[in-house]
């Protein structure tokens, strides 16, 4: 086989899987611009026309839509902000200090990561009631920055190791403390790695349904997730797909937005740390 075919092949492959995962995008798209008499099953490939019809009707959803986007934005920004921060102090910690207890807290935290967190929701949901917390996005929030705290340690931990103790030895001749030396010395260091725990539990909040389903019995804090659910039934009990397929668009776009422009970082953070020197 000759070179130039083998070079045809391999980029037939790969437009052949990038096909497989952009064609459902594009699907959903399409079907979010149909006209709600449109989208009764089985839908045409091609719409007679393209209509907003469908984004109105969720801005009329519930508490309406930016209510709900809005609560997500909250959610998951401030927890992926709140698991950044107390993991880059934990793992400071952990990399750089020695103290009693130091590796059974190590393997504790190893054994939260392969803990689901959907085993112990009916006693947190006890919890947050007993607290006061109980259907509150702060509540909500506490209980992502918990659970997705373990592997962000862990993935700061890894990066944090990776960059040499030379560089702490030296900011502290120059007279800088232990915080000084975190983030002016190691945090730009490993910013990839930030950049990519700040991303993960974004898209992890973001996307997370079965918590604030149970944790909240207000409509108007419900997530977009859960939104998703409330769109689905349309008049009579039946599904109202156009609906469902703008909401599903809405709720896609921030990721995709986001994913595609930190992509550097993210590939960058998830392998620091693999290799030293």
């Amino acid at each position: 086989m000759s070179r130039n075919t083998a070079a045809w092949l391999y980029y037939a492959a790969c437009l052949a899987v990038t096909g497989v995962f952009v064609f459902p995008v594009l699907w959903v798209l399409i079907c979010s611009l149909r006209p709600a008499a449109e989208s009764a099953l089985p839908p045409a490939w091609i719409p007679s026309t393209l209509s907003l019809e469908n984004y109105e009707t969720l801005r009329r959803v519930g508490a309406g839509l930016w209510r709900y986007v809005g609560n997500s934005v909250a959610v998951s920004v401030g927890s992926a902000l709140a698991v950044a921060a107390v993991a880059a102090l934990a793992a400071f910690g952990f990399s750089r200090f020695r103290f009693a207890g130091r590796g059974v807290a190590f393997v504790l935290l190893l054994a939260a990561i392969m803990v689901p967190f959907q085993t112990v929701l009916t006693p947190l949901f006890i919890v947050l009631r007993a607290v006061g917390l109980h259907n509150t996005l702060l509540g909500l929030g506490i209980v992502y920055t918990t659970f997705h705290l373990p592997l962000a340690i862990f993935l700061m931990l890894t990066a944090m190791g990776a960059v040499p103790r030379t560089l702490d030895e030296a900011a502290m001749l120059d007279g800088a403390g232990a915080l000084t030396v975190l983030l002016r010395v190691i945090l730009p260091l490993v910013a990839p790695s930030l950049a990519t725990v700040v991303l993960i539990n974004f898209i992890a909040g973001w996307n997370e349904f079965l918590a604030a389903l149970i944790l909240m019995t207000d409509q108007s804090n419900y997530t977009l997730p859960v939104m998703l659910v409330t769109v689905t039934f349309g008049y009579m009990g039946t599904v109202d797909w156009g609906a469902l397929q703008a909401a599903t668009v809405l709720t896609m776009l921030p990721v995709l937005a986001l994913t595609l422009c930190f992509q550097r970082y993210y590939v960058q953070g998830l392998v620091a740390g693999a290799t030293k020197g």
